[in-house]
């Protein structure tokens, strides 16, 4: 849930006290409970509690990844929280509309439709709904979806970029990225001493961006 204070030592200490089995039990946590953690832990535990607090607003991306389903990171939640925008959606859908989803292949598709049957998730995300957890997704106004559908490539050093940063921006506009070149790629960008891909992607016909054209078409 990108809760700030929330580490993995703290996370440990509250199970090892038996005070959550499970991120819905997050949302109970009194001041009490977090500042018995840590000697004179009275600020810590108000800090914690606010950011619990703040956390309730996250976009549902964040909840379907805190949810830990079996094989769905970052960006599988991205894309079930953009496809079904709604976890009420999300967890009845079927598993044909699951195996359509972007990135999630028949496998993790199983995961996820039989984690959403079980008694002890129906019943969590229950309560998490009674704590005030948003479960929309957030879509922002005048959203720019200018590369939806489109997949890139990323091949070779960047000089402006970070691919951290460059895969943001084409989330962002609604794209994806993916590690490997097929005729299913639409653009490849290539920075210094691309390999590989980049002559791949050229025998196939496909689109080839320098920096600079990738930046334009950010604008």
């Amino acid at each position: 849930m990108d809760i700030d204070g929330l580490g993995y030592k703290i996370v440990e200490s509250l199970i090892e006290k038996g005070l959550i089995k499970n991120i819905a039990d997050i949302y109970n946590l009194t001041l009490e409970d977090i500042a018995s953690l840590k000697k004179n832990g009275k600020k810590f535990a108000s800090n914690l509690i606010e950011s619990i607090e703040k956390s309730k607003s996250q976009d549902l991306f964040y909840v379907i990844n805190a949810l830990g389903i079996r094989q769905v990171g970052i960006k599988a939640a991205k894309v079930l929280a953009k496809k079904y925008k709604t976890m009420e959606n999300l967890s009845g859908a079927s598993l044909e509309s699951l195996c359509t989803a972007n990135d999630v292949g028949e496998i993790t598709a199983r995961n996820i439709y039989e984690f959403f049957r079980q008694e002890q998730t129906i019943d969590m995300i229950k309560k998490l709904k009674q704590a005030g957890v948003n479960m929309k997704l957030n879509e922002e106004e005048g959203i720019d979806n200018r590369f939806d559908g489109k997949t890139f490539v990323l091949t070779g050093s960047l000089a402006k970029y970070t691919r951290n940063e460059v895969s943001d921006l084409i989330e962002k506009f609604g794209g994806k990225t993916s590690s490997s070149v097929s005729k299913k790629t639409d653009y490849v960008l290539a920075g210094e001493d691309a390999g590989s891909k980049l002559t791949k992607a050229q025998s196939l016909g496909i689109t080839i961006l320098t920096e600079e054209e990738f930046e334009n078409m950010t604008k």
